[in-house]
């Protein structure tokens, strides 16, 4: 496990790289079709062959590799941000605000996840561009997301204020923000780092079943989810098609790899 954790970020930073890398190679297009070269099998000059409407499947799947990390980081980002606002000041300072959240919380809990996505997502107008489709699907999730890191870190700030350490401070005459700004928060970067890493791969599955059900970026915007789609046609299905399912099921083992179990605990 040791070796397993740095080898794992190893893996997601090349594959970041690479996107990144390709976006900026010449004549490198996710979008160009070879119309004289319509679903051709892998060779030396479309490693993973095309689709049928002759796009380069490889530079489709390295694009959409790139837009996914990128977007489900910054939707777990600004979910991890939420959850350590309203969970960290419900937890810390209790009062109304921790008896309003804690049933908002259940209730968010509650709620089908994907049901909410779908009815958030229908409503969204269908002339909008697929990159900006795809960026507000990734910022519902943030939106939809929150609820269990709050839930967390509610229960992070609660169990620090009432720790011994606290208590000591308190005696000794430390103020309350110093005891917040000083003891609290550094004591709580693990548990947000954890719930950071925790959702990454939660928003990717999520975007992937959304763009399995045509609900994501539209065409010609590559996302793993509707890369994922192909897999619907049995026609098709040959090896190579399984590359973006193997790249995908790569990214959540590295990201559990990233994450031990003991770093998650509260």
């Amino acid at each position: 496990m040791k070796l397993g954790r740095p080898a794992a970020a190893a893996v997601l930073g090349s594959m970041l790289m690479i996107s990144l890398a390709a976006n900026l190679t010449p004549g490198a297009s996710y979008s160009h079709q070879f119309r004289e070269f319509p679903n051709t099998r892998p060779s030396a000059r479309f490693p993973l062959g095309t689709d049928d409407l002759g796009r380069d499947r490889f530079m489709r799947l390295v694009d959409a590799t790139g837009a996914s990390l990128l977007l489900a980081g910054s939707a777990a980002l600004a979910a991890t941000l939420l959850a350590a606002l309203a969970g960290g000041f419900a937890g810390y300072f209790g009062g109304w605000f921790d008896r309003l959240l804690a049933p908002t919380l259940d209730l968010m809990l509650s709620l089908p996840w994907m049901f909410l996505l779908l009815a958030a997502r229908a409503l969204l107008p269908l002339n909008i561009s697929p990159l900006a489709s795809l960026i507000l699907t990734y910022a519902l999730l943030a939106l939809l997301g929150w609820a269990a890191p709050a839930r967390v870190v509610r229960a992070g700030a609660r169990q620090l204020r009432e720790s011994d350490f606290a208590l000591q401070a308190r005696a000794c005459g430390v103020s309350g923000s110093r005891l917040l700004r000083r003891h609290i928060v550094p004591n709580l970067k693990p548990v947000l780092l954890a719930q950071f890493l925790t959702s990454i791969p939660i928003f990717i599955l999520a975007e992937a079943n959304l763009g399995m059900l045509g609900l994501s970026a539209g065409e010609p915007y590559p996302t793993w989810g509707n890369l994922l789609r192909e897999l619907q046609n049995p026609s098709v299905l040959r090896p190579e098609i399984f590359a973006t399912l193997g790249v995908v099921a790569l990214s959540i083992c590295c990201f559990q790899l990233v994450l031990p179990m003991e770093d998650s605990r509260v």
